[in-house]
């Protein structure tokens, strides 16, 4: 069956538009709630959320909905996506539940679930879930109805948590730390991670107003974080998303580091210590230079379809430890069950302290091929994989790459978007060629 819904990561979409109406997210609570009663009698659901305005509208549609399906509710409020997931394992509860559209801007919002242990659920889950959605709602008697509850201090319960996989061996004392949190999640939360380690904190983007976040801050807007480390002549910066599941580094001198270089700064730090490293799973556009430069090292590198889902589900297939994606999105399984950029950035951290050495020396072994990258908007109807001059432009450019580059055209899995991504060791041949397949696509 073919999931109508779910894409990527969750439900997502523009606030008012089906699906993200107060009444549908109702009627999917609803039938979540149906499939938790199927294996327990009375379950247990953990609802966190970032800072949009309409996460205060879900978040009463969602409690709505899983207490008339017979499900207790506990409210965290504004808390990072890793965090209900470390709380859902923590507390013993069903599920975890966040309302959050990540990156997307304010007008945009979303739902994703996680399981009882703190990881991403199946697409057959998400499946069973699309099919009780479309049967009439079963509403459980007046007895059995659900209760709603608050979770005191849920906020610092998870700071404890990010700090516990820092070395106690070492502090951040003496060192000067831009955090930026883009408005969401974390406003309240990364500083005091970062300043409870010993750090100098200066926030940005930690100022919420329900309309901004995301904007303009955080690690899809960068060059904010860039600014600000140069005017405070700080070490590091760190800039979160608005749910705070991925991470984007600045260092002193104002150079930007991506998931690609970081997830690789993370397995050099795990072999520099002994720890072994059986191998890593990137995605399909990690960068072929952090693929080489693994492969140097004897390590095994795999790719998985985008999205830090798919990155999860290959490495519980292998049992291996370490994966992400350029994005940002990092996952170290031995520290948390998702991916997370708090924890993700205390790993980086700890690199550079343990070693004493900077990032740029840290990752002297990778210079990332450059990579261009070109959104494409389309008509949700238009079938643009069985364009024969979109095949003709592809095979055109690969026969030009040959094997210095590579090729990759995929649909977004939470925008109408088509994004084409060309990588090659010379930037003026894979502008030219990514440029060439977006206008054959905009055709």
């Amino acid at each position: 069956m073919t999931r109508r819904y779910f894409g990527t990561d969750g439900i997502r979409g523009t606030v008012g538009q089906a699906p993200i109406t107060p009444d549908f997210v109702m009627r999917l609570a609803h039938a979540v709630g149906r499939v938790l009663r199927q294996t327990e009698k009375h379950p247990v659901v953990l609802i966190g959320k970032d800072t949009r305005i309409s996460g205060y509208m879900l978040e009463s549609a969602l409690e709505s909905g899983f207490n008339s399906a017979g499900v207790d509710v506990v409210l965290l409020g504004p808390v990072p996506t890793p965090a209900v997931a470390y709380l859902t394992r923590a507390q013993r509860a069903s599920l975890g539940v966040v309302i959050s559209a990540s990156h997307n801007p304010y007008e945009d919002n979303g739902i994703k679930f996680f399981s009882a242990k703190g990881t991403k659920l199946s697409d057959e889950w998400e499946t069973k879930v699309e099919t009780l959605l479309d049967e009439p709602p079963v509403w459980v008697s007046s007895a059995d109805l659900g209760k709603a509850k608050r979770l005191d201090d849920a906020a610092g319960r998870y700071i404890e948590f990010c700090k516990s996989t820092f070395s106690n061996d070492f502090t951040l004392k003496g060192m000067k730390i831009v955090v930026d949190a883009a408005n969401g999640a974390a406003y309240q939360i990364a500083p005091k991670v970062f300043h409870e380690l010993g750090a100098d904190v200066i926030a940005i983007g930690c100022s919420p107003d329900g309309l901004n976040i995301n904007k303009g801050v955080g690690a899809t807007h960068p060059e904010a974080l860039v600014a600000a480390v140069k005017q405070h002549g700080a070490d590091y910066g760190i800039a979160l998303d608005g749910d705070a599941d991925r991470l984007q580094v600045v260092d002193n001198t104002g150079r930007l580091y991506n998931g690609d270089e970081l997830l690789y700064l993370m397995v050099s730090d795990r072999i520099a210590r002994d720890e072994v490293v059986p191998g890593v799973v990137g995605t399909l556009m990690t960068n072929m230079a952090v693929e080489v430069a693994l492969k140097r090292k004897g390590i095994e590198f795999i790719r998985s379809k985008v999205g830090d889902r798919y990155v999860l589900e290959a490495l519980l297939e292998k049992s291996w430890l370490l994966g992400g994606e350029g994005s940002g999105h990092l996952l170290a399984l031995d520290k948390h069950t998702t991916g997370d950029g708090l924890i993700s950035a205390l790993q980086v951290l700890q690199a550079c302290v343990a070693t004493g050495q900077t990032m740029s020396q840290l990752l002297a072994e990778v210079t990332l091929f450059p990579q261009v990258l070109i959104n494409v908007r389309i008509a949700k109807d238009q079938n643009w994989q069985d364009s024969p001059q979109l095949a003709a432009a592809i095979q055109a450019v690969e026969a030009e790459l040959a094997d210095t580059g590579r090729v990759l055209i995929r649909a977004s899995g939470t925008e109408p978007l088509v994004r084409v991504m060309v990588e090659a060791k010379d930037l003026g041949m894979a502008q030219r060629c990514a440029e060439k397949m977006a206008a054959t696509l905009r055709q």
